[in-house]
């Protein structure tokens, strides 16, 4: 997708779920433009569109931020006053870039193999049967979601079969407290999605496992290991990970809301925290993200060797390749998530030098929002 026009990619960015991005190595972008676009203009756009509520988002370029805006509101029917412009929100699957960087200096370090199995690192998911073949399944293979291994996210069937677009929990269970395991086990019953080191086929269990084997390997909760690796190094000050519910978004923020089974919509703020984890559970600013883009586009967190593992390409039809190409002639990756409640997505250039993440609360499900986002990239990085 390297020739298309940024614009349409949100719309299959959405497709993807709680997805992580890693693209293609891309060729070096050109010189900054000269004048930068207006970012709060842009972020009113977009809360414009049928189903936000709220956007905040902020734009970068050599570290140093050129704009910030917010638009619509913090809470539903414009209530709550304006969401403040740096505020903090769930990155969703962009958790997952975070923890693969993570997982990859602990190779680097000695602590971990990219070939070890998971039958060796995690023993129990043997004993209790939770995943098939794991004596086959590599590390390797889960950061790059060809493991095989189903997801426990996947939506609830629809009468025709196919995977609904309601997750296959209850969104609206904000207390129980899940184990990672229990999340695991949930996707056992699912059928595999191919062979170890096999076909692509994106699974949040990838993920979840991931986060234990950190854990395992270091003695120390996952969201130490993201402060210790990432946030404290980077100066990401106002970035965490969510583990325990009813944890909420710290501080004024947007608030995202999702439809019962009856179509009332609901407040979703509390989505409960234990079902995120190292697949999605991260809550930052456009501030911290765009700082984290920024040095692993740089080549700044890993050495080229284990960062290949995370940027190799993919399948075609990956919907993890996302790179698109603006009318300025720059090519501009595309990392994001979602889950009930809000979208976030973080725009970043292939040198790592312009960063614009972004975070969409919403009143529909995420699946019924046709966003424009990479208009407003456009906007602001490429004004004429």
């Amino acid at each position: 997708m390297s020739h298309k026009n940024v614009r349409p990619l949100l719309k299959a960015g959405i497709a993807a779920g709680l997805a992580m991005t890693m693209a293609a190595q891309a060729t070096p972008a050109t010189a900054a433009p000269a004048r930068v676009g207006n970012v709060q203009e842009a972020m009113e756009e977009l809360a414009r569109t049928p189903g936000v509520v709220g956007a905040v988002g902020g734009a970068y370029l050599d570290g140093k931020p050129v704009g910030l805006g917010s638009g619509g509101s913090r809470l539903l029917d414009g209530k709550g006053g304006r969401i403040p412009a740096n505020a903090r929100f769930r990155i969703w699957s962009q958790t997952k870039q975070m923890v693969a960087t993570v997982v990859l200096q602990l190779v680097e370090e000695g602590r971990l193999g990219v070939d070890d199995k998971l039958a060796d690192l995690l023993p129990e998911v043997v004993e209790k049967d939770l995943v098939e073949r794991a004596d086959e399944i590599t590390v390797r293979q889960m950061l790059r979601h060809t493991s095989g291994i189903p997801d426990w996210y996947a939506g609830k069937p629809k009468p025709d079969g196919s995977e609904g677009d309601d997750p296959s929990f209850d969104v609206f269970d904000f207390t129980t407290r899940y184990q990672p395991l229990d999340l695991v086990r949930w996707s056992r019953d699912r059928p595999r999605t191919g062979e170890p080191g096999g076909s692509w086929s994106y699974s949040n269990t990838n993920y979840t496992l991931l986060g234990m084997i950190i854990e395992r390997a270091t003695g120390h909760d996952l969201g130490t290991e993201l402060h210790d690796h990432l946030f404290g190094p980077l100066g990401m000050t106002r970035s965490h990970l969510m583990a325990t519910p009813p944890d909420g978004v710290e501080g004024p923020h947007g608030h995202g809301y999702y439809p019962d089974a009856d179509g009332r919509v609901r407040d979703v703020d509390r989505f409960n925290a234990s079902l995120t984890g190292g697949a999605g559970g991260v809550v930052s600013t456009a501030h911290d993200v765009s700082a984290f883009q920024r040095a692993f586009a740089q080549g700044r967190l890993l050495p080229p060797e284990l960062q290949r593992i995370l940027t190799d390409r993919l399948p075609e039809d990956s919907r993890l390749r996302r790179k698109g190409r603006s009318s300025c002639g720059d090519d501009f990756f595309i990392a994001g998530g979602l889950a009930p409640g809000s979208i976030a997505m973080t725009f970043y250039s292939a040198d790592g030098r312009r960063q614009f993440a972004m975070s969409f609360t919403l009143s529909v499900k995420p699946s019924a929002v046709e966003l424009d986002a990479g208009k407003a990239v456009e906007a602001v990085f490429c004004p004429s």
